[in-house]
């Protein structure tokens, strides 16, 4: 089949371009099912290694004519217990016909029966897998007359491009579960990062810097973000940019805002990224104090060291700064019972005392958790 620039335009680009929206895909189908003049239509996306219980992500789409309509029910279907999807050859079109039951008269009557309440006479399936990484089923249907064979080619010749694009899909959610997870990961310990470039401009930010930072209302012309700072403060993160990015210094810190007694590490990048690739000139790390739920952080100094549980939550309180008797008082133990505690509690985690204690906390799983 000869791809046109209708194709192209209607179809192939939104393919590319609708892997970055959310729901993917939307302007997609609204193109779909305008060429292949359907009804109703819906697009099933599941990625491997989903949870059981995690509903798939569907895209319904709806013809105008047909905008008053209910959508099609993909859970109702697929209770029908038509072909099995699994079993459904990739890129092949199937029409409905093929997906029913003729070897059971009974189920094959319900079958018909429940398709002709949800208005589906005609209707076509495709399959389109990413090679174990993730699966999509597209359904379009029509109620009065069967789909052209222009409109089955068109469907047809979409299937590997739109394997390609599941492709890219299952591949980006992937890297978008490792930036969640590093992010998680910073929040926790109050951390927030930014790229900058020589001149000081923003390159990029996670949520928990965009959180603590404010920034120019308008876009820096040269590209880039600014930071909205004081004109000392602006002028330090600019010189040190400077500074790293030229090589005459590795790291420093700034004040970048003397109110809040809020400062930034800056220090040169040292990110490996691959090919192609904006590298930014430096890193900068902010950080707040922040601290794990009391109660989560207790719950893994016991599991970590087996203590008891009055021994963990006093080990939780002495990681915090308190003092032992302080601690103890505020858990309802004696001053005696509280400094044998403690002694069990330095035993346990192989400390020597209560500043050697906050170091094995601080430095290990408990701020996680």
């Amino acid at each position: 089949m000869a791809f046109t620039h209708t194709d192209q335009q209607e179809l192939f680009l939104p393919l590319v371009e609708g892997v970055h929206e959310t729901p993917p895909w939307g302007a997609f189908m609204r193109n779909l099912v305008a060429r292949t003049y359907a009804r109703r239509a819906f697009l099933i996306i599941t990625l491997a290694n989903a949870m059981p219980s995690q509903e798939p992500t569907v895209i319904h789409v709806t013809a105008p004519r047909a905008v008053r309509e209910r959508q099609l029910d993909f859970r109702r279907i697929n209770a029908l217990g038509l072909h099995p999807y699994g079993q459904l050859r990739p890129g092949r079109v199937y029409a409905i016909d093929e997906m029913l039951d003729f070897d059971d008269p009974a189920r094959l009557a319900l079958q018909r029966s429940a398709l002709a309440e949800m208005g589906i006479r005609y209707g076509r399936w495709l399959r389109v897998s990413a090679g174990g990484a993730a699966d999509a089923w597209l359904l379009l249907v029509r109620e009065r007359e069967d789909f052209s064979s222009a409109a089955v080619s068109t469907l047809a010749a979409i299937g590997p491009h739109l394997a390609a694009s599941l492709r890219t899909l299952a591949a980006l959610a992937e890297q978008r579960l490792q930036t969640a997870m590093a992010q998680a990961a910073l929040a926790r310990l109050g951390a927030g990062q930014l790229a900058f470039d020589a001149g000081g401009r923003v390159m990029a930010t996670d949520p928990q810097a965009e959180r603590m930072l404010t920034f120019a209302p308008a876009p820096d012309p040269r590209g880039g973000r600014r930071l909205q700072l004081l004109p000392a403060a602006s002028g330090a993160l600019e010189k040190a940019c400077s500074a790293i990015a030229e090589g005459h210094i590795e790291a420093t810190a700034i004040l970048l805002d003397p109110a809040r007694d809020l400062h930034m590490l800056l220090r040169k990048c040292d990110l490996a990224l691959p090919e192609p690739h904006a590298l930014p000139a430096v890193i900068g790390t902010l950080r707040t104090s922040v601290r794990e739920d009391e109660r989560a952080g207790t719950r893994i100094l016991r599991e970590l060291h087996g203590l008891s549980d009055r021994e963990a939550a006093l080990a939780e309180k002495l990681s915090r700064g308190e003092t032992i008797i302080e601690a103890g008082r505020a858990l309802r133990l004696t001053d005696e019972t509280a400094r044998n505690y403690s002694k069990r509690i330095y035993a346990k985690t192989g400390t020597r005392g209560q500043g050697d204690l906050v170091r094995e906390v601080l430095g290990g799983l408990t701020p996680f958790a």
